[in-house]
This record gives structure tokens, C-alpha cells and sequence, in this order.
């Protein structure tokens, strides 16, 4: 298994190219948009610089990272050769099932289909292929070429030997694969996204400030990042697509996601990668709290 093709070439999909690329498989990096695929390889060269730098690898092993590459824009001239494809765009169902048909219909008949969502339910999309026993979760964490986990979920029909097999390789890329059943948010998010909508809802009752909510969380509770800080990393478009899955799927209001979140996401606060969220990453630093304006 070493041609691997990877869909969508935004945060998650450039750093799982980068993570296959840097142990020596061969990436197809595929996204619609020409201009997605220059800014993701452009991201790729500059978090192996970053390594370089520190001397973690060689100039060397940068090239030949980066040589393992070749983007695509046409999905089926991508993933013409992959004896496995990781999904990585969007966390949206449509665009998801629509991905997996075509996978299906363009995939070799042996050709592995991983999808890294964080919530959505891997029988469900492996129900638009032809091969759901070929269908498996592979839920990579941010960011991906540093993080060591990843979530491996088995839907209903996927198959012993591709669960086993994708264990293995994930061992290869010097992760640690932890295997979950499916159900909504597996187990990463089904922890992790009421605990920062709750943090959310802290802010939204008016408790504490931003920065007060992160800092208990840092020095109270170990945590690296604070809950709102992480939210912002995440995208809080994401996590309010993830506690909707939640909330659908297992029809409790304890997912229910808060109102100040669902606001911030519709004024288009999305976090780091809209300059703005709880904090104000356009000017490199942090506000008090951007969040206030909805508080009224």
C-alpha cells in the first residue's frame, strides 16, 4: 500500500499528505481548487522548514517529502492508482456521500476508502458504495504531522482484515491507532465538544471572560490550550457542524449547541481561519474577547 490519495487539501488533508509523504508513500493530493492546492503544499514546505529548523530533518528529507507529492485537480486521474484514499474535506454529509459515490465508481475494485471525519457515521457514508466492507474511519488529530492519535472506526460492515490492515499502517506513519465503534462523534468528540460548548455557555452566561475560562482550564485542569482557544483552532464552524451531528443523532438536548456559538459561526467568527473568533488573531494577538458583541 503505497500509493495513497488524499481528498481535499485544507488543514487536515495537507498535513495527512504531509504525514504519508514524509514516510515514504506516494500522495496524491486532490482538491477542486487549483489555488487550494498551491496554498497546502505551500503550508506543507513551511511546516517542513519548521523541522528542518529544528533539525528533526534534513534538507534532504524535506525534498524528498515534498517529491513524494503530485497534486490533482481531476478526482479521477487522482485516485487512478491509490490502493488506499483518505477523505479529508469538508464536515459536510452531502459533500461527503457525493465524495464516496464517485470514489466508488472511480477506485480499483481493492482500493481502501478512509474518511477523517470527526462525527459523521462511517456505515452511512459506506451505504452509497458499493464496498462497504472496504469503508472505514480514520480520524486524524490537529495537527496531523505532530499529534499521535488516530481514531480508527469500524462501521457496521467494514471487515476485520481492512480494520487490521489500517491499524498496521498507521503504526508505519508512527501513530498510535485507537480502534472505536461508530456512533456520533466516535469518542474524541463525543468528550471533547460538550465540554467546549459548555465553556461556550460559560462565556454566553456572562461566569467569566474569555481569557478567565481558559486560563482555569489551563492551570486548573493541565490543559495545554484553553477550551475557547481550541475552539477557535478547530474552527467553530466545525465544532458546530460536529454538536449537530451529535444533537441529531442522538436526539439530546445536552448536545444542543449554545446560541453564542451558532451566532459567531453565522457572523462568519469562524476562529483562526476567518483572523477572528473568541480571539483576535488578526493583528497576531489576542482581544479581551471578540465574543462580548453577542453577549448583549
Amino acid at each position: 500500500m503505497k500509493n495513497v490519495a488524499v481528498i481535499g487539501a485544507g488543514t487536515m488533508g495537507n498535513g495527512i499528505a504531509h504525514t504519508f509523504a514524509q514516510s515514504g508513500f506516494k500522495v496524491q493530493l486532490i482538491d477542486i481548487s487549483e489555488a487550494s492546492l498551491k496554498k497546502g503544499m505551500a503550508t506543507i514546505a513551511k511546516n517542513l522548514d519548521r523541522m528542518v529548523a529544528k533539525e528533526k530533518i534534513t534538507e534532504a528529507d524535506k525534498e524528498s517529502t515534498l517529491n513524494n507529492i503530485t497534486t490533482f485537480t481531476n478526482l479521477n486521474e487522482g485516485v487512478e492508482y491509490a490502493s488506499l484514499v483518505v477523505e479529508a474535506a469538508t464536515e459536510n454529509i452531502d459533500l461527503k456521500l457525493n465524495i464516496f459515490k464517485q470514489l466508488d465508481e472511480a477506485c480499483p475494485e481493492d482500493t481502501i476508502l478512509a474518511t477523517n471525519t470527526s462525527s459523521i457515521s462511517i456505515t452511512q457514508i459506506a451505504a452509497v458504495t458499493s464496498r462497504p466492507e472496504m469503508v472505514i474511519g480514520m480520524h486524524f488529530m490537529n495537527p496531523v504531522p505532530i499529534m499521535k492519535l488516530v481514531e480508527i472506526i469500524r462501521g457496521y460492515n467494514t471487515s476485520d482484515e481492512v480494520t487490521a490492515n489500517i491499524m498496521e499502517l498507521s503504526k508505519t506513519l508512527g501513530k498510535i491507532p485507537t480502534e472505536v465503534n461508530d456512533y456520533p462523534g466516535f469518542v474524541a468528540n463525543r468528550i471533547l465538544m460538550p465540554m467546549l460548548n459548555e465553556s461556550i455557555e460559560t462565556l454566553y452566561n456572562g461566569v467569566a471572560g474569555v481569557e478567565e475560562i481558559d486560563t482555569v482550564m489551563k492551570l486548573g485542569m493541565a490543559h495545554p490550550m484553553g477550551p475557547l482557544q481550541l475552539a477557535d483552532f478547530i474552527g467553530l464552524d466545525v465544532c458546530l457542524s460536529i454538536l449537530n451531528v451529535m444533537y441529531n443523532g442522538f436526539n439530546n438536548p445536552k448536545y444542543a449547541p449554545c446560541p453564542l456559538l451558532v451566532n459567531m459561526v453565522r457572523a462568519g467568527k469562524l476562529g483562526v481561519k476567518s483572523g477572528e473568533g473568541f480571539y483576535d488573531y488578526s493583528e497576531s494577538r489576542k482581544a479581551e474577547h471578540v465574543a462580548k458583541q453577542f453577549l448583549k
